[in-house]
């Protein structure tokens, strides 16, 4: 089981920047402290080659991050500063859900099936423009070198994230090879929204019971209209209730439980998965560290080798 981290390439924000950066390090720092995997299983990851990226995003729109020729619009529809630094972490967080791919594909006797990124999930890039602190969609990258290498023929991109992924709904809106799914608030960001080939939208407050039931109503849709042989699963927390821009109401019970039934399902279908991180802004923000670290355990749980601490975990809270 091996997990790809970005924090090598950082990105110093300005101070009071909305995003919490420190979110990353903070999980991975959380996961070894406890033991829930081995600093072994915890790799560097690396940038993603130009020419993945383009595959699924416009020439004009790569070369702009890539060279801070983006107009001020642009930029603020990405909502970071360009730097050197942050094309590096773009390009490294996309890095990252690439090397998540190559686990979850490896064939070598024992492997999990299984690979994920302490980042990504950035599904509101869209083919030409970056949008809500997403710059590359590194979900559409992976699904789109899979099919390219023939290493998968159909792609489920289940997405949990609290808001729509509309990206990767344009990305692949006329990639019938790419079956997306997003359950998200109806209410909330983007404010004009896109068509997945299934959309889960849920009213503001919804709680853990009615969740989780039109969760296992998607997972069966999405599972019985797509029939893929690859799962890329973007498991935001900011369905947290405590998380500031969610509008939800789950409890971390009820979050955990969320990623048990994801990840249980695919698990019993013998499907490879790439997990990416998502979203999650709680105030403080190791209530989204928390949450992130039990999506954690639970994959544990599931896909074996861990680090010291084995099989099911209490549940924990910051």
């Amino acid at each position: 089981m091996q997990v790809a981290h970005c924090e090598d390439f950082p990105v110093t924000l300005p101070p009071g920047h909305r995003f919490p950066i420190a979110k990353y390090a903070l999980l991975r720092q959380r996961l070894l402290a406890e033991g829930v995997l081995a600093p072994e299983q915890v790799v560097a990851a690396r940038p993603a080659a130009i020419d993945d990226v383009m595959a699924v995003h416009d020439s004009e729109y790569v070369f702009g991050v890539l060279d801070g020729s983006l107009d001020r619009r642009a930029v603020q529809r990405i909502g970071f500063p360009w730097s050197e630094e942050l094309v590096l972490r773009s390009l490294t967080s996309v890095g990252a859900t690439l090397m998540a791919l190559e686990s979850a594909l490896s064939t070598a006797p024992g492997a999990a099936r299984f690979g994920a990124a302490l980042a990504g999930g950035t599904h509101h890039a869209h083919r030409g423009f970056g949008s809500g602190y997403c710059v590359f969609n590194d979900l559409a990258v992976a699904a789109q070198k899979a099919l390219d290498t023939e290493r998968a023929r159909r792609v489920l991109v289940f997405d949990v994230d609290v808001h729509q992924g509309d990206g990767t709904a344009t990305i692949f809106e006329a990639e019938p090879r790419v079956f997306t799914c997003s359950l998200h608030g109806a209410r909330n960001f983007p404010a004009r929204k896109q068509t997945s080939d299934l959309d889960v939208p849920l009213a503001d407050g919804i709680g853990d019971d009615e969740y989780l039931s039109a969760l296992d109503n998607a997972l069966d849709e999405a599972l019985e209209r797509s029939r893929p042989d690859l799962v890329l699963v973007q498991g935001g927390v900011d369905v947290l209730g405590t998380d500031r821009l969610g509008r939800f109401a789950l409890t971390h019970a009820g979050v955990r439980e969320r990623d048990r039934r994801v990840l249980a399902r695919f698990h019993a279908e013998r499907l490879p998965l790439v997990l990416t991180l998502g979203g999650g802004y709680s105030d403080p923000i190791e209530a989204s560290v928390a949450a992130y670290a039990n999506t954690y355990r639970e994959a544990v749980a599931l896909y074996g080798a861990r680090g010291s601490a084995s099989g099911r975990h209490e549940l924990q809270e910051p």
